[in-house]
């Protein structure tokens, strides 16, 4: 179905002003999103309702709404759930918008990274220059971010070119964790303890007093206990005795919260409540540079 420019303008501004009144949409308040006469609104509507693109609502609190073919003319997926992706122009958010879908355009550029963005919302607000930022997206918590190019009100899309964009896995952290993990004995001297963490080229380890982890030791506790010349110190005299710990099941994007928020270099991973193995940060960056 070829629609005109106009055309896409009003069903497009249709659907945003819906997802944010869920209400019908007078004709007015198209017209004045689009910068448009009512009476144009109004007559574009009359063909848009023989094409079966947007359905009158009588009464008082009547106007238009949008149906099904709509989202399939505007090459949008009509969802009963959807996680709204957040957009934001020069670090504020564009209130009731959601990106719909995101194209890249030159991936074969040796030097330029291209993308567009069509958008469910106002986009008027952007201009050539802006900086944009789309995202977490809700299954990959990709974040892509980058600088205004083009604007295509018909489309309501956005160009521009990509200059950072992240993407964390959503696979469960229990599958990042090494199956052996390494531990560190109680009583261990330090000496024993730095031949364990150098052997095996980790930075640190758990430490365990019989079956039970009690503790985290780094070649770090090690080198300051050194310096301070206390080196008859058993690993349970310097280890770090705080221990936090994450579900095997967490996914990766939820652990890296964790990490932000309780400042920490390590956390220990458990499956089903026993200790499992644990995770560094060095460790999360090591996994996705190996994409």
């Amino acid at each position: 179905m070829e629609l005109t420019p106009i055309q896409k303008e009003i069903l497009t501004s249709l659907i945003s002003l819906y997802r944010e009144k869920k209400q019908a949409i007078k004709g007015e308040d198209i017209a004045e999103i689009i910068n448009r006469n009512p009476g144009t609104v109004r007559n574009q509507m009359q063909s848009l309702k023989a094409l079966g693109l947007v359905e009158g609502v009588p009464g008082p609190k009547g106007g238009y709404k949008a149906t099904g073919e709509t989202y399939r003319a505007l090459c949008l997926l009509e969802m009963e759930k959807e996680t709204v992706v957040p957009i934001k122009r020069n670090d504020e958010v564009i209130p009731n918008a959601t990106a719909a879908e995101i194209s890249f355009t030159t991936v074969r550029h040796p030097d330029l990274c291209n993308a567009t963005v069509h958008v469910i919302g106002d986009i008027k607000k952007f201009d050539m220059g802006d900086r944009i930022m789309i995202g977490p997206t809700p299954v990959n918590r990709m974040v892509v971010k980058g600088e205004v190019i083009g604007r295509d009100d018909t489309q309501n899309t956005i160009l521009f070119i990509i200059q950072e964009m992240v993407s964390l896995p959503k696979k469960p952290i229990r599958q990042y964790i090494s199956k052996n993990p390494i531990t560190i004995p109680a009583t261990a001297t330090i000496q024993e303890a730095s031949r364990i963490l150098v052997g095996n080229q980790i930075h640190g380890a758990p430490v365990k007093d019989k079956t039970a982890i009690v503790g985290i030791v780094t070649l770090t506790d090690i080198g300051k206990t050194l310096a301070e010349g206390k080196t008859s110190l058993k690993i349970k005299d310097i280890m770090t005795k705080k221990i936090i710990s994450v579900d095997g099941d967490l996914p990766l994007y939820e652990v890296v919260r964790v990490f932000n928020k309780e400042k920490v270099g390590r956390l220990l991973v458990r499956i089903d409540g026993e200790f499992a193995g644990l995770i560094s940060k060095t460790d999360i960056l090591d996994k996705i540079m190996a994409y």
